[in-house]
């Protein structure tokens, strides 16, 4: 048996179910999909807060970014090599464990002394935080038979309102308190969290046996083998980038004139933009009736567009802020649409692949586009300080380019 046949094995032996107590009720579903909810916000919230964390810690500009980054990095990074412990490990122990690592975590970032020492606590709270990915097949497999479906999208709704709340939740805060008063919060959370869920989540044992290095290989075969999943991988990858680079530096911009907005406010402006995330179901059914390629091609079109109009807007520096404002709220509004789009697309193609490979697949996926978050994360900081706005916006538009590209060619 050459090494492609050994993973494939592995691959396999790690497609058997797990076994999990009692069926979800009601009340379940909604714990599973507020903790979820509640996790993402570590994601997302540094975007809004760079502006406040970078000059507190003494960071130069193009070090702004770094912020949003390891938070996103350590995302990633827990994904491709944290949670495929959920086919080894008890996954309530697993689980526990993790929330644990960001409790502390999170609460070192309220004190911490330095840019670095900063940074290194964000890439553990990311990495820690992905026990998402653990939490949403446990809420699966307590699913009545036929009704799996339904768990997935409820739950995965709370970690879509996580999203959207996190920006202007964090921003809220920190304009009251600060934002080491947001990380001592996030900590006092999720140890409250990891108590509610000791108390009340199932023991999930895995039934496969096989090691640890056997089971990332047989991540490495699902990606050699499968075109669709590179290829929407790398589109999801180019366009959170691209997402990244626009909300890691809009905060700093909206802070300057003409639009001079407090954390306040720009915990409202995010709230807006995040509204582009109602089309979701929009682009699912585009896939249903086969449109997938250029429904993909407009997502990547509105991006680019977006961030036209976001560097338009951004070009006042003088005069009344309120139509520069509007301006600069319908591009984020534009922006949401396209990453949404891509991404709702993107996973309705892989899910449809290896059905019995599904969770590894889906953590591919996105473990791969926040990787290209947080490069987009850290560029913004860098383009910030080269070249201001323009060049933000120019940077997250060659993104789209990019992924227009890949359109193309595949």
């Amino acid at each position: 048996m050459d090494g492609s046949d050994n993973a494939q094995a592995v691959t396999a032996a790690f497609a058997a179910p797990a076994a999990a107590t009692g069926t979800i009720t009601r009340a379940q579903t909604l714990l599973f999909a507020g903790s979820v909810g509640i996790i993402i916000t570590n994601i997302f919230a540094p975007q809004t807060l760079v502006g406040l964390i970078g000059p507190s810690l003494g960071a130069a500009a193009s070090e702004a970014g770094l912020v949003s980054m390891a938070a996103l990095l350590g995302y990633a990074a827990g994904l491709f090599f944290l949670v495929p412990l959920a086919d080894l490990v008890e996954n309530r122990v697993l689980v526990l464990r993790m929330l644990c690592a960001a409790v502390l975590a999170a609460a070192v970032a309220s004190v911490a002394p330095s840019a670095a020492s900063l940074l290194l606590v964000l890439f553990v709270l990311g990495a820690a935080s992905s026990c998402i990915q653990v939490l949403v097949p446990v809420a699966a497999s307590m699913a009545p038979p036929g009704q799996d479906g339904r768990v997935i999208g409820d739950v995965m709704s709370g970690l879509m309102i996580g999203i959207l709340l996190s920006r202007p939740l964090a921003s809220l805060v920190a304009d009251a308190f600060g934002w080491r008063a947001f990380y001592g919060i996030v900590a006092a959370t999720l140890a409250l969290l990891a108590l509610l869920l000791g108390f009340t989540m199932p023991n999930r044992r895995p039934l496969a046996h096989a090691s640890y290095a056997g089971l990332i290989a047989s991540l490495l075969e699902l990606l050699r083998q499968e075109p669709v999943l590179r290829r929407r991988a790398l589109t999801a990858a180019l366009v959170m980038a691209g997402f990244s680079v626009f909300w890691t530096a809009v905060a700093l911009r909206l802070a300057a004139p003409p639009f001079d907005l407090s954390q306040k406010g720009i915990a409202l402006f995010a709230l807006v933009g995040a509204g582009g995330a109602a089309v979701t179901p929009l682009f699912g059914r585009a896939g249903d009736r086969g449109w997938t390629r250029p429904a993909t091609i407009v997502c990547h079109l509105a991006l680019i567009a977006a961030l036209g109009l976001a560097a338009f807007a951004g070009a006042a520096e003088t005069g009344g802020a309120w139509l520069p404002l509007v301006l600069m709220g319908a591009a984020a509004v534009l922006l949401d649409i396209g990453v949404v789009g891509d991404q709702t697309l993107g996973r309705r193609a892989v899910n449809l692949l290896q059905p019995k490979a599904r969770g590894r697949i889906n953590g591919l996926f996105v473990g791969i586009f926040f990787i290209g978050g947080a490069i987009g994360s850290l560029l913004a900081g860098i383009a910030w300080a080269w070249g201001g706005w323009n060049a933000v916006c120019a940077v997250g538009a060659v993104f789209g380019v990019m992924a227009l590209v890949v359109d193309w060619v595949g």
